[in-house]
């Protein structure tokens, strides 16, 4: 699993604890369930994982570094099962992202940092960094593998293919990411097996592909 609190730059001393990180970023989503976002401190997370306020400043420069590591590190969670086909797979990643989406502490991380980044360039460059950018190892992993069965066609060799590769992985990104977060998020509504079947139809076939639902 990927670790999302990355050290500091230019820091020296003692070397960071992974337990003492994942305390502080666990912390942080309990303090972001019970305060909210405009309520939640850098004492207030400090105080919950029991180390000195300096601790957390030694390792994120403020509240908004703070909780995006916090939520990046329940998408470094996400794995992409090995099914044996795409279709499966892409079921199989479906369900383990609704699930984490319906997680409280996920959930009100997520929409947290989001809602704040909407005036807040930073952040946002941030979350595409620590977030968005990690979890699109996903789509590289799965075309891989669908390619080395036959699933889907090689890339187009020199600059224009990988090219196209790169937008398509973005778009594929966006689709599966996009629906999965509105269904949960926007709509309230569960991420079970019959509309992750429903989807992985839609999304490989298109609407005739939603004609052959069992």
């Amino acid at each position: 699993m990927h670790h999302s609190a990355s050290p500091r730059k230019g820091r020296t001393g003692r070397p960071r604890s992974a337990e003492t990180d994942l305390a502080i970023l666990h912390a942080t989503r309990a303090a972001l369930v019970d305060l909210g976002w405009g309520r939640l401190t850098m004492s207030d997370v400090a105080v919950r994982a029991g180390v000195a306020k300096t601790t957390l400043y030694r390792r994120w420069a403020n509240k908004n570094e703070l909780v995006v590591d916090a939520v990046a590190v329940l998408f470094d969670e996400l794995e992409l099962p090995d099914l044996g086909c795409l279709k499966s797979d892409i079921e199989g990643v479906v369900l383990q992202f609704g699930a984490l989406l319906a997680r409280p502490e996920t959930k009100t991380a997520l929409m947290a940092v989001v809602a704040e980044s909407t005036t807040d360039e930073a952040l946002r460059e941030r979350i595409r960094s620590a977030i968005v950018d990690r979890q699109k190892r996903l789509v590289l992993l799965g075309r891989s593998r669908a390619q080395a069965r036959g699933e889907l066609p090689p890339d187009t060799p020199g600059e224009e293919g990988e090219q196209a590769a790169a937008r398509n992985m973005d778009l594929i990104f966006d689709v599966i990411a996009g629906a999965i977060v509105h269904r949960t998020l926007v709509s309230g509504e569960p991420v079970d097996a019959a509309w992750g079947r429903d989807f992985t139809a839609l999304f490989l076939t298109g609407l005739s592909g939603l004609g052959d639902r069992g």
